[in-house]
């Protein structure tokens, strides 16, 4: 069987294998709370601050979608034109057009280009954010912020690529499988390397101190079975007023992370509410699921580049002879940029259904679904968000059940449980 015969069945088998994993390691059978319910809940809502949120997220709307827009046109001129290829010649030629100043610097200098393209957009957002008040960073922050990600980008996106041609090379019939392997790879050490690694690069992390919420988390988690590292707290107020907590990391690097606005903003209940949801995550292993799922996409797409990219006329259009050369990156760019705009409503929906599973554990763990309620007002509130966002937004973006959605569960626990 020829390479491109055993790239077939190799994607075959991957995408079998991702079809299960989710099928079986994802809750399908949580579908949001009754339409009813969550029209009672959104009536419950201060109409002022119902408006409010909706005019906030009006007001990031338009540069948002254009970023999108924008940043598909760049990554389609620069990829289905001889453009991108030119450019990748351009970045090599001051080291003689050897293949790696054209991998690492063509390559990033392409994503570079991509990003300063819609950085206007990334302003327009922190524009609104700070007249709107949820942004504490200053401009001067953000900047720093914007380098800093571009820093970690570099370092990361550098090895990827030297790694990636440097097998190309190495196995120029195979190097679909060892790349495969290799992306899979690097999914995984990721989810290990970025809390330690990474986040601290744009947060200070501290313990939880001493007392009695502490105490009551720590206590919470073993009475849960959920191995957690520790609780730490992130010095989020020095660039937003969002409240939020989240759980990163596998194994030996697994913590739960609480912002400090959300200890500031909230009562000890909601906030044991907040970290019994993200428990929940820990218990349920959906970061490993993740990781795995995560894997296994990476793999998979790493084999359909190769297929895809074989298609003359798609190397035509790029101006370029093989896939497997620096100077079609910008074309794998442009694939990759269409399939991710194309899987962003079932990653979406993915999400919504793990972070539902994720309530209601934090609903069977705490037992309060008063406290789970108030909070979910709160995070509305501080976090100015649209509690019953457009149907057609929510479907293809939206990573979390909405307010009304999850407050109407918070309801639906209560009767059942005759609270």
């Amino acid at each position: 069987m020829s390479p491109r015969g055993w790239a077939l069945l190799a994607l075959a088998g991957l995408a079998l294998a991702l079809v299960v994993t989710t099928a079986l390691l994802i809750p399908w059978n949580r579908p949001p709370a009754p339409r009813a319910d969550q029209l009672a809940a959104l009536r419950a809502l201060p109409a002022d601050q119902v408006a409010h949120g909706r005019e906030f997220r009006a007001a990031l709307r338009p540069g948002g979608y254009a970023s999108i827009v924008v940043g598909l046109l760049i990554a389609l001129a620069l990829g289905l034109t001889p453009l991108g290829s030119r450019l990748i010649e351009l970045a090599g030629r001051p080291f003689g057009g050897h293949w790696i100043a054209q991998a690492v610097l063509g390559g990033l200098a392409v994503v570079l280009i991509a990003d300063l393209v819609t950085l206007p957009f990334s302003a327009w957002r922190q524009a609104v954010l700070t007249r709107y008040g949820l942004s504490t960073n200053g401009w001067g922050g953000w900047v720093v912020d914007l380098l800093k990600s571009y820093a970690v980008s570099a370092v990361v996106g550098a090895v990827a690529l030297l790694g990636f041609y440097a097998v190309i090379r190495l196995a120029p019939r195979w190097w679909w499988a060892f790349g495969a392997a290799g992306a899979a790879g690097l999914v995984v050490l990721l989810s290990f390397v970025l809390p330690v690694l990474v986040e601290p690069v744009f947060n200070r992390f501290t313990p939880m101190e001493q007392g009695p919420l502490r105490t009551e988390l720590m206590t919470m988690a073993v009475r849960d079975g959920v191995p957690v590292r520790d609780v730490l707290v992130a010095d989020a107020s020095r660039r937003t007023r969002a409240v939020n907590a989240y759980v990163s990391g596998i194994g030996p690097t697994r913590r739960v992370v609480v912002y400090d606005t959300l200890l500031r903003e909230a009562p000890p209940e909601e906030v044991t509410a907040v970290v019994a949801h993200e428990l929940g995550h820990a218990r349920d292993r959906d970061v490993t699921v993740g990781t795995l799922t995560g894997a296994l996409g990476a793999a998979a797409a790493v084999v359909a580049l190769y297929l895809i990219g074989s298609w003359a006329p798609l190397l035509r259009l790029a101006g370029v002879d093989s896939v497997a050369e620096p100077r079609a990156f910008p074309l794998l760019v442009a694939l990759v940029t269409v399939v991710g705009l194309v899987a962003t409503p079932i990653q979406a929906l993915i999400s919504r259904r793990v972070e539902a599973r994720a309530d209601a554990h934090a609903l069977a763990l705490t037992e309060d679904p008063a406290a789970f309620e108030s909070m979910q007002r709160r995070l509305a509130t501080v976090n100015l968000a649209d509690p019953d966002p457009p149907r057609w937004e929510y479907l293809y973006s939206a990573t979390h059940p909405s307010t009304v959605e999850r407050m109407a569960a918070a309801r639906a626990y209560a009767r059942e449980a005759g609270r």
